[in-house]
């Protein structure tokens, strides 16, 4: 279970809404670590650091080390709370994973051939309805992100979560309960009918 990403991070001992508002004014981020056997920690991590990270979308469907204290902890961002109005983190949510447990995770969908697929060259618009799916996999099948190739998408077709190729011991969450939701769709060009 290899991890790229790394937080250092510090153990926080007290909680409430003021310490969170003194540790954002000093450039720290509140978060806690939870879920495993192990009982849930407060910690906070330096904000630039983790700004710098998140830069890279690979953060977002990652195993992640948090080091807290000299003991590394194996993790996936949960959640993030971002301050409605400035380039604040407010806050990080991390699940602690196992090797023999299954995680579910957003993984980003990177559209590839959008200007070469047939439906484009006709004139047609694509209308994106998804940039990212829910998956369930073991830890280390978590891929970094699906791709979706639109070379033979054609005016009026879609792809849907069922034509995505996706890697061995990965399920998509949405189709495991009979969802087969449409990523994507190629639209004639308004104002007149593309021919095919």
């Amino acid at each position: 279970m290899a991890s790229s990403f790394e937080f250092e991070a510090e153990l926080r001992a007290n909680t409430g809404k003021g310490d969170a508002r003194r540790l954002r004014h000093s450039g720290l981020i509140p978060a806690i670590i939870y879920g495993g056997s192990a009982d849930p920690v407060s910690i906070t991590l330096v904000h630039h650091k983790v700004e710098k990270a998140l830069q890279n979308e690979a953060v977002y469907a990652h195993i992640l080390d948090v080091k807290v204290n000299g003991t590394v902890e194996k993790v996936i961002l949960k959640a993030m709370q971002r301050h409605p109005s400035r380039p604040i983190i407010m806050h990080m949510d991390f699940q602690r994973v196992s090797e023999s447990d299954k995680v579910k995770v957003h993984v980003p969908l990177h559209f590839i051939n959008e200007a070469v697929s047939v439906g484009v060259k006709k004139g047609g618009s694509v209308s994106h309805t998804a940039v990212e799916v829910e998956v369930s996999c073991l830890p280390q099948r978590l891929p970094e992100f699906i791709e979706v190739d639109l070379t033979n998408l054609d005016v009026g077709q879609s792809i849907h979560l069922s034509d995505l190729s996706i890697p061995a011991g990965v399920e998509l969450v949405a189709l495991a309960h009979g969802s087969d939701l449409n990523i994507v769709t190629i639209h004639a060009a308004r104002g007149g009918e593309s021919q095919g």
